[in-house]
């Protein structure tokens, strides 16, 4: 209980930012060639994962990835499970200061309503119980928000909060992510009626058990600042939802205690056949732009 307590007021009161190192499924092939590793070069799916692994090692033990400017990171299933320099992955992290997170979200059904929900989770409880185990301390699941439907926005919200209790009753903190898709046609609109969906259901919370929420940055500066000083919000994320590094460190810099949990841009600029010192100053490039950002 001292180490999630440690843990919880990290993320309440760390300096820096979240690293989303969990892709998974589809978009593994796309991350890996990203990171210049064509389709040509594994022949199965154990090999694709592999080399996500690999990836993400180099990641996790370059001397510029500590817990000075990243507070926490948010792992696929199979990167928990495996290993870094020795130790089991989350261990590994918390060594470093760093909170470990686990995605459990299975993907999106089709679109309805304007919005995509998660699907079903398969043995949820199985899921939460070994994420306790091997010491994570809170999970992430995300949903996509692609047209201003007030039902579609209301359905999202719902099926977060429901899951998110669950997390809750399994001694977890959960990430809510209703992403809105940053393409969306009536982007500040569809943000309006999301914050206020949003506030409704923490109203229904204990005081005791916050949620961390992860949200697109808005098109308004500190449209969520409401959610920001929420006394049953532990913190509030931003995700870069496809806009590139430099212009998603720019909206964010204007949303005060907001603090990013980026993917593509942070790790965009890494490729294998880097050599130490370029991966590492790639790396800490991108590092620095976005601990800037969250601290503004």
């Amino acid at each position: 209980m001292y180490t999630f307590q440690k843990q919880t007021q990290r993320i309440k009161e760390g300096k820096g930012f979240i690293a989303a190192l969990d892709q998974s499924g589809g978009s593994t092939p796309k991350a890996l060639l990203g990171y210049g590793i064509a389709e040509s070069e594994y022949s199965s799916e154990a090999e694709m994962y592999a080399l996500m692994h690999q990836m993400r090692a180099r990641v996790m033990q370059d001397p510029g990835f500590t817990g000075d400017k990243i507070i926490g990171v948010i792992l696929f299933e199979k990167t928990m499970n495996g290993q870094v320099n020795g130790m089991p992955t989350p261990e590994f992290l918390w060594s470093k200061g760093i909170v470990p997170f686990l995605k459990i979200d299975k993907g999106l059904k089709e679109k309805d309503l304007g919005v995509q929900l998660m699907k079903d989770i398969p043995s949820l409880s199985d899921v939460l119980e070994d994420a306790v185990s091997k010491g994570i301390f809170g999970t992430k699941m995300r949903s996509v928000i692609l047209e201003n439907n007030q039902d579609g926005i209301a359905l999202i919200v719902k099926q977060q909060f429901e899951l998110g209790r669950k997390i809750l009753a399994q001694g977890l903190a959960p990430i809510l992510e209703p992403e809105v898709d940053i393409h969306a046609a009536e982007k500040g609109e569809i943000e309006k009626l999301l914050l206020d969906e949003i506030l409704k259901e923490l109203e229904g919370m204990a005081d005791d058990q916050p949620v961390i929420l992860k949200l697109t940055i808005p098109n308004a500066a500190n449209h969520y600042l409401t959610l920001v000083n929420h006394p049953k919000v532990l913190r509030v994320f931003a995700l870069s939802g496809g806009y590139e590094l430099d212009e998603a460190c720019a909206l964010l810099s204007k949303n005060q205690g907001m603090i990013a949990s980026f993917s593509r841009a942070l790790l965009n600029d890494l490729r294998a056949d880097q050599s130490a010192a370029d991966f590492s100053e790639a790396l800490d490039t991108a590092i620095g732009k976005i601990y800037a950002a969250s601290i503004t």
